[in-house]
């Protein structure tokens, strides 16, 4: 009996044992979990690493060629979970949504199917922070990540470009110097308290490589005085936008690219992605009548043509097959000079069939049309320079004067380089140095400049370009005070995609310039997209542009000027003395036996309306003579081919009166014009006004106010 009872206590006591055994393996086992495979548990443990994040590295600087920072790396906070430790009940949801001011249902939707770490809102305000971290939500904190930021705004946000939300260049320089500015990415040892946070920051400093930095040739100087004359000129104009390129011709540096529309690529998440590119060298733009230098410089160098040679313009017009070319006047028989003084359509396209289309092709490539101009811009246009041999006559007509070919600005900026600079074209440079983090600025290297067309011959061309510039030439505008300027006017027809055929109503004016010409410091090529009103080509809205923006910017190489318009008269020195009139024109009375049909004529044209003072530019000094708008006028007799005289005299009459030039008006508008400056008219035919005597220009005194003007059936038209 008592061996039974000693063996069951033996066995009780096995059973004990196994069950302690078998409790402290669970234990252990327990133990083992908690600090080994449970990542709650490890994480419960003081000190225990989650892992390794990894960040962007801090992007590097872009600077001016000044060291002006054009786009630098900030801190910003951003708000992150971690889904295995966020209790989303939905009071935790709703507060977090509401910190945040998103929608509760959509952080939920979100955040659905999540399990490692994720941003919740990235670049969030310090007010938002402060929010956040006062809820102490599990598994929702906020971590500190390199932004990119740009201080000077939308200044040269074109250009410039940004970097996305992952510090990505996508656009502008960004983009393109993305791979030396991007450096290497921060890989960050990170730990989470019981609640979940992260305490990378405060327990584990970070090692990272930055990015490099990189200089542009921009001055932001320079910039800032295109992007103020810029925006001024589409406001005073009622254009779409526009833009100026500004380039030094010695080394083919672009020194200002200014574009309006900008935006502000600080917040880039809320522009069209569409409307943050670089419409300077994406756009392939009609250029018009800017061409025409380069059809002459090629046509010097290949000998097609002397520059003395005479090249009879005849009427204005000349008939091709499948289009009439017209001038805005005729003007007989003129040089190449005067073609492009006068930016004569039909002196062009003689010129071009004299040099044929296959050398005038390879002169457009030579001088860097129909290419991209390897200035490593991202997305850079070719342009548009269909070949030779899919030329038509009428063509090669139209390419002559800008039509039918498309241009970048900054294409026709490196062209009128290549003029300004002996003819050597130079590659567009926007980089002028680059330097890795403690390192020294190293030099970007430099393309050879390409001869496009020989010394002389550039040089000739310039000289025929400062005519443009002058009290004769379409440019008159773009003149500087003390300063001679070389430059061309263009205006061209937009294409009406629906009607197929070009606007009559929508242009694109252009002025490309050099400054000093006989030594040019600086290139500036303006454009204004769709200027409004009556003024809208070349010579009157982007030659004044032109001469702002050479006048600010060549300030800062020293050489104070100013814009100076060069009034439109041959005879500069009695223009002191011409004071058109502006007072009310007051008819006199006739002496009897005085035609009764003239009469009748002049009470009719007797002006409703005082002239407005901001249609002519009058000074005490000086007087700039300008085409006035069309306004309503009260009706007048039909014009005939005979002689009709239209009277209405001042009564000051020996008041002097600077001849308005009336060619290529309408009979109606020249009696509108002849009225405000109290001119009598002799009218002959009827159509467009062809010729006028006294010429445009001439000052006239007393009873010599009078004109005859001769109208034709076949008016020219601008080139």
């Amino acid at each position: 009996m008592r061996s039974e009872s000693l063996a069951d206590a033996g066995r009780r006591i096995a059973l004990l044992r196994a069950l302690f055994v078998c409790l402290f393996l669970l234990l252990a086992a327990r133990a083992a979990h908690l600090t080994v495979v449970s990542e709650r548990g490890a994480f419960r443990g003081k000190g225990q690493l989650e892992g390794v994040m990894i960040l962007p590295a801090t992007r590097g600087l872009i600077v001016d060629r000044n060291g002006v920072e054009m786009a630098l790396s900030t801190q910003a906070s951003s708000v992150y979970m971690l889904p295995s430790d966020f209790d989303g009940n939905a009071k935790n949801l709703d507060a977090l949504a509401n910190a945040l001011n998103i929608n509760p249902k959509a952080l939920r939707e979100r955040l659905r199917g999540r399990k490692r770490f994720t941003f919740v809102r990235r670049w969030v305000s310090d007010e938002v922070a402060t929010r956040i971290e006062a809820l102490d939500l599990p598994g929702v904190g906020i971590i500190s990540e390199p932004r990119r930021a740009y201080p000077a705004d939308e200044l040269a946000s074109s250009l410039l470009g940004f970097a996305n939300i992952d510090g990505i260049g996508v656009r502008g320089i960004e983009a393109q110097e993305n791979e030396w500015l991007t450096g290497t990415p921060v890989r960050t040892p990170v730990e989470r308290d019981a609640r979940g946070r992260l305490l990378a920051r405060e327990l584990v400093a970070p090692v990272s490589s930055s990015g490099g930095d990189v200089a542009l040739t921009i001055d932001m100087a320079m910039q800032a005085e295109a992007e103020t004359a810029l925006r001024d000129a589409i406001k005073k104009r009622g254009a779409l936008g526009g833009f100026v390129v500004t380039m030094d011709p010695r080394t083919g540096e672009i020194l200002a690219l200014a574009e309006s529309p900008g935006f502000n690529p600080n917040q880039f998440r809320t522009v069209d992605y569409k409307k943050t590119g670089s419409r300077a060298f994406h756009d392939a733009l009609e250029p018009g009548s800017v061409m025409k230098a380069f059809l002459v410089a090629a046509a010097l160098d290949a000998g097609a043509i002397k520059s003395n040679q005479r090249f009879d313009t005849g009427d204005g017009t000349m008939q091709l097959p499948g289009k009439k070319i017209r001038d805005h006047h005729p003007y007989g028989v003129i040089d190449p000079s005067k073609i492009l003084q006068v930016s004569s359509n039909i002196g062009t396209v003689m010129i071009a069939q004299k040099l044929g289309p296959e050398a005038h092709y390879n002169a457009l490539v030579r001088f860097g049309f129909g290419r991209h101009s390897g200035s490593g811009f991202p997305s850079e246009s070719n342009g548009l320079l269909r070949g030779w041999k899919n030329w038509k006559p009428i063509d090669h007509a139209t390419v002559s004067y800008g039509q039918g070919i498309g241009v970048t600005a900054v294409q026709l900026a490196a062209a009128m380089c290549a003029l300004a600079s002996d003819g050597q074209l130079r590659t567009p440079r926007l980089v002028s140095a680059r330097r890795r983090v403690g390192g020294e600025w190293e030099p970007t290297a430099v393309d050879e400049p390409r001869r496009v067309v020989k010394q002389e011959v550039a040089a000739s061309v310039m000289s025929m370009l400062e005519t443009v510039v002058s009290a004769d030439g379409t440019g008159r505008k773009a003149a500087l005070k003390g300063l001679r300027v070389a430059g061309k006017t263009g205006t061209a027809q937009k294409l009406d995609v629906k009607r197929r055929r070009y606007s009559n109503t929508r242009y694109g004016a252009w002025f490309m310039g050099a400054a000093p010409a006989e030594d040019p410091k600086l290139v500036i090529v303006a454009m204004l997209d769709e200027p409004k009103g009556w003024a809208h080509g070349g010579g009157d809205v982007a030659a004044p542009l032109f001469a702002k923006v050479a006048a600010g910017q060549l300030a800062h190489l020293g050489i104070l000027t100013k814009a100076e318009p060069i009034p439109a008269s041959k005879r500069p020195e009695l223009l002191a003395k011409a004071k058109p009139s502006l007072q009310k024109a007051k008819p006199i009375k006739l002496a009897a036996g005085t035609n009764k049909s003239a009469e009748k004529t002049s009470a009719l044209n007797k002006p409703r309306t005082k002239a407005k003072p901001t249609a002519t530019n009058v000074s005490a000094k000086k007087t700039a003579v300008t085409k006035l708008p069309h306004v309503a006028a009260p009706p007048v007799a039909p014009s005939s081919a005979r002689a009709s005289t239209v009277l209405s005299i001042v009564e000051n009459n020996n008041e002097p009166v600077l001849i308005p030039d009336f060619r290529g008006e309408t009979v109606q508008s020249v009696r509108d014009m002849a009225r405000r400056e109290a001119i009598s008219l002799e009218i002959r035919g009827e159509g467009l006004a062809i010729h006028q005597a006294p010429t445009p220009g001439t000052i006239v005194y007393g009873m010599n106010k009078r004109v005859r003007v001769s109208f034709s059936a076949d008016g020219g038209q601008g080139g």
